[in-house]
């Protein structure tokens, strides 16, 4: 085993990771702020991924496909606060879970009745394409590379939004006790629709830009929606902090564990067994991770209310 197949797999898992906690921060921003529950955020990550590959497709510009993925991702997500989701706030969770998922279908329906069936394709551009040489000569895609990049920018932008704005106060007021800012007079509604909107356009980001290395396809937010969940499980509920590291430590595991789980029990094992036995424990690695992650803090690493 090679040490720059290491460094590789590392760098895969900390692109997974950054495009894991743009789906987990708004989820948590959601959750935390409004408490709701929110099924459909994976909607909006297909409706930025298949935004982008729409606008891309008619003008051939990434950097207006980015942009097109991160305003119908607000644009849905306003919609649908406004719509449907304001309606929910004093419900319970059953029914939150029951109407969100109701949007779902309603996405993929919609989805597919304006751009079919079948998949369509983002390119990577030209000026993204290729590998480059890190230090100790190891080649890497530089489109990924990029992607960790912005993940790690947007994280650090959020940050600053949540701890040096007045919008950030007024969030992270709105989490601890939303009936005194709105005593104080801050419009809660229309912090709510923010919020919603912030986190749908971060999940339309990521669907865009993880578009580019896969196929768009309905359906597609589904799988990473519960990755993204368990990312918040991890990190404690309502903190962005936690929703970094958390998605990280996810994606370093996923990634990690899928490539050297079966390599190891090739010591022990023929190799067809091997990998079967190593893909089967990779894909549940994650999730003891969050059992041990609970079993020490019930919270997550960084929650701070119950």
């Amino acid at each position: 085993m090679s040490l720059i197949l290491i460094i590789e797999q590392i760098l895969n898992g900390l692109q997974f990771g950054v495009m894991l906690f743009l789906m987990a921060a708004g989820l948590t921003l959601v959750f935390g702020v409004m408490g709701l529950i929110n099924l459909a955020h994976g909607s909006l990550y297909m409706v930025g991924a298949f935004a982008a590959a729409a606008v891309a497709g008619a003008t051939g510009s990434f950097v207006l496909a980015l942009i097109a993925s991160l305003a119908a991702a607000a644009a849905a997500g306003a919609i649908v606060e406004l719509v449907v989701i304001r309606r929910l706030y004093a419900r319970d969770h059953l029914d939150q879970v029951l109407a969100t998922f109701a949007l779902i279908l309603i996405f993929s329906e919609g989805t597919r009745w304006l751009f079919g069936s079948f998949p369509l394709f983002l390119e990577v551009p030209r000026y993204l394409s290729g590998p480059v040489t890190l230090p100790g000569g190891i080649q890497y895609p530089l489109y990924r590379l990029a992607m960790i990049v912005i993940g790690l920018l947007i994280a650090a932008g959020l940050f600053w939004l949540i701890a040096r704005t007045r919008i950030g106060i007024q969030i992270r007021a709105g989490e601890c006790d939303r009936e005194m800012i709105a005593a104080l007079g801050v419009d809660i509604s229309k912090l709510y629709t923010l919020v919603f909107a912030l986190g749908a356009a971060l999940a339309g980001l990521a669907g865009a830009l993880v578009g580019a290395i896969q196929s768009v396809q309905v359906g597609m937010g589904e799988p990473v929606l519960i990755l993204a969940f368990v990312v918040i499980v991890i990190g404690g509920i309502g903190s962005i902090k936690g929703a970094l590291v958390g998605a990280l430590l996810v994606g370093l595991t996923d990634t990690l564990g899928g490539v050297f789980l079966p390599r190891f029990f090739e010591l022990f094992l023929a190799p067809a067994s091997a990998t079967s036995v190593g893909a089967s424990l990779a894909s549940m690695l994650i999730y003891i991770l969050m059992a041990a992650v609970l079993l020490v803090r019930p919270l997550g690493l960084y929650g701070g209310r119950t």
